[in-house]
């Protein structure tokens, strides 16, 4: 693999812009080569050496000038650069300061200089923001630590006294001599809002700030602290990769320039970057093994190889049983819908009253299953194109590191559950079909229900088995959203409840999942009970309404959080879209004019409100004056196009509730339950759309703001201000 296809795929993706732009300087000198390849041999053969005169010129400059620097070498005849550090200005008045790197190119006067005298320019700009960045990122690890410091202090003590609680201050054992118990008087706990009994008490103002010294208080501030010392090293570790690979990029990019100009450039400047604060400084090594020793010691018992495993998770590894078993669940998915479709016709299921029955019925109790289908391919889609733009979707939803499952295994679990509905469906029929199992009417009918509780039994499996932590991860963010607005709203928690908005249809099926099998009389493949009962269309009413309620809390709880007015107004968004959920359905249940006047005006404002907070808001496109014109400064999909194909198919897609209202509810060749399929498919699809670009979106304000790690909020605070944290 070329030097610049592995120093893209090594770096943070959240720092690319703060990484030396590798691929615009060996454009550069790309152009250099093209010169000078076009140039005749005699005339580079009779090129005039300009350099003594240069080199005078030069010298005079910085004899007069009064530039001064120890580090500088006496020129030779075939000095081609010369490199100095000068200080900036701001170190003058306050700021960082620091050196400077300037290389004068002493060569400028030969035929082509000015293109050699661009690259050097730029190289020093490069050189430049790397040691700025390096820098600046050092700082915010020293002092990270340095409050990692304190927090320590007072864990101990917290420790100390919770499990040895009448050990005094001046007790003689080592052991306790590490921390002093004193400072656990100056100490109060930092108060997260983030649980339903936290939330509630922050309502009635009764948070309470004082240590209880009680192992729940220990146990919480112990995982607190375990997760910044995480995420700290992660940092560490992020900026020692970041100095070697752009060591290594300068030593490349010159040494790619001495072949291409035959000059002898790269030792001195190579010798600068060595003498750098990107080479010279050991802050970051140190502060790794200061790290290392600290939580091996109080996190991991002193094992050294749990704390490291720990520390440096391992890389996961392709497994290539997971490529066989996606193509061979494809393969039997395949021949499944094929057998299915030949035992439908063969049977007439889809002719004269047989069909009715059926489509009510039947179909609904296993779209259910499709739907999930169809949303897990997208979902594999977007994994494959997060990956493939390196949108660093594991970082963002915050899975544990080495856990987030790839495009390959969400396809297995995608086609492993097509299979598994596909033979229960398919079972269903030739059970109906065989004569020894058709006297069993109720077992026949009961195959649906039996999958469902399979599907579920699968989910909240307590055994390490079906990428278990995964699961978690999923089930606990199903919770919090069941639980808005008490939970603290994350980014997987919004994002999880804007996917349940795309399934509706989804959650009405299992509403008649549970009406069917519980007062309806499934042993005759009837839904006349459920499809009569008012109580079953309010509830058809209310459970279309869940998912854009939550949504509506969740907006509530980040605006009292924040005081965002755009959390606000995304709440509004909710609400309009809610106003336009229940009008439709009630206007299918009951009809009239009225109603579909009502149902057009509020699916039309809440149309036009989503498709504005879309484009504008969750995709940030449509901006006029950005430097792509009607889209965002930054792209990440290399062609425009695909943007404005995206924005039109979003608009597209979002109209279809128009066949709400002009009445088009079944067509001579499709049933309604098959048209209102169709249609959740279709949401469904935009909503895989949506979820690419909201991600693309969300990975570059990361990269704007250089947020490679996570934020934890830390446990203790100190009341003197010497430490306040």
């Amino acid at each position: 693999m070329k030097f610049g296809k592995e120093f893209a795929l090594q770096t943070v993706p959240e720092w690319r812009e703060a990484y030396m732009n590798y691929n615009y300087l060996k454009t550069l000198l790309e152009q250099i080569l093209i010169f000078r390849q076009r140039q005749p041999p005699e005339s580079q053969a009779n090129r005039p050496n300009l350099s003594r005169s240069l080199k005078r010129k030069v010298s005079l400059f910085r004899a007069f000038s009064g530039l001064r620097n120890a580090s500088l070498r006496k020129h030779k005849e075939d000095e081609v650069i010369v490199v100095n550090a000068m200080q900036q200005a701001d170190e003058e008045q306050g700021g960082e300061g620091g050196p400077s790197y300037q290389t004068i190119f002493l060569r400028s006067s030969e035929e082509g200089g000015d293109l050699e005298l661009v690259f050097f320019k730029r190289l020093d700009n490069e050189f430049n923001k790397v040691i700025h960045f390096y820098k600046t990122k050092v700082q915010e690890v020293v002092k990270q630590a340095d409050e990692l410091s304190n927090q320590m202090d007072a864990l101990i003590a917290l420790r100390i006294r919770v499990n040895n609680p009448i050990i005094e201050v001046a007790h003689d054992s080592d052991e306790h001599k590490m921390a002093s118990l004193e400072v656990l008087d100056r100490v109060k706990i930092n108060a997260t809002v983030d649980t339903p009994m936290s939330t509630v008490r922050s309502v009635f103002n009764n948070l309470n700030l004082d240590l209880n010294y009680n192992k729940h208080e220990l146990k919480d501030a112990q995982g607190k602290l375990k997760q910044a010392f995480l995420e700290l090293y992660e940092k560490l570790r992020y900026l020692k990769n970041y100095a070697y690979l752009n060591q290594m990029a300068f030593s490349k990019i010159m040494k790619k320039y001495d072949k291409i100009t035959s000059r002898n450039v790269s030792d001195a400047y190579l010798q600068m970057v060595e003498e750098s604060y990107l080479s010279q400084s050991d802050e970051v090594t140190k502060l790794i093994e200061r790290v290392e020793a600290v939580f091996i010691k109080h996190f991991c018992n002193g094992d050294r190889q749990r704390g490291m495993n720990t520390l440096r998770p391992k890389s996961k590894r392709e497994k290539h049983w997971v490529s066989f078993f996606v193509g061979c669940f494809f393969g039997c998915s395949l021949a499944l819908v094929a057998e299915i479709i030949i035992s439908i016709h063969a049977r007439d299921l889809l002719q004269g009253e047989g069909q009715t029955k059926y489509m009510n019925t039947i179909f609904p109790l296993y779209s259910l299953f499709g739907f999930l289908v169809l949303h897990m391919l997208m979902y594999a889609g977007n994994v494959y194109f997060w990956a493939r733009y390196r949108v660093n979707y594991s970082f963002i939803f915050g899975f544990k590191q080495g856990s987030e499952l790839d495009f390959k295994q969400v396809l297995l679990l995608t086609f492993g559950l097509s299979v598994l509905v596909l033979s229960t469906a398919l079972a269903n029929l030739e059970m109906e079909r065989d004569p020894e199992t058709q006297s069993y009417k109720a077992l026949t009918e009961l195959l649906p229900l039996g999958l469902v509780i399979v599907v579920v039994l699968m989910a909240i499996c307590p055994f390490n088995i079906l990428y278990r932590t995964n699961r978690i991860f999923f089930l606990t963010c199903v919770w919090h959203c069941l639980c808005a607005p008490l939970y603290l709203v994350t980014l997987p928690d919004f994002f999880l409840a804007d996917q349940f908005t795309s399934q509706v249809q989804l959650l009405r099926n299992v509403e008649f999942y549970a009406c069917y099998y519980g007062w309806g009389d499934f042993k005759k493949r009837d839904a006349a009970t459920c499809n009569d009962s008012n109580v079953y269309k309010i509830i058809y009413i209310v459970i279309a309404v869940v998912p854009y309620w939550i949504r509506f809390l969740q907006c509530i709880r980040r605006y009292c959080e924040g005081r965002d007015s755009t959390q606000a107004m995304n709440g509004l968004k909710y609400l309009s879209t809610i106003a336009a959920v229940v009008s439709r359905t009630i206007y299918t249940q009951k009809r009239g004019t009225t109603l579909k006047i009502i149902a057009a005006s509020t699916s039309g404002v809440a149309t036009i409100f989503n498709t504005y907070w879309d484009l504008v808001m969750d995709w940030c496109l449509l901006c006029r004056n950005s430097e792509n014109p009607w889209l965002r400064d930054k792209l990440i999909l290399p062609n425009k196009s695909v943007y404005f194909i995206a924005m039109v198919l979003n608009v597209i897609l979002r109209l279809a509730w128009m066949q709400t209202v002009l009445d088009f509810n079944e067509a001579s060749f499709l049933h309604r339950n098959a048209l209102i399929a169709v249609v959740a498919s279709l949401e469904i699809i935009r909503r895989g759309i949506w979820n690419f670009f909201r991600l693309e979106n969300e990975h570059l304000n990361n990269v704007g703001k250089f947020r490679a790690v996570k934020s934890v909020p830390l446990p203790f605070s100190y009341e003197d201000k010497d430490k306040d944290l």
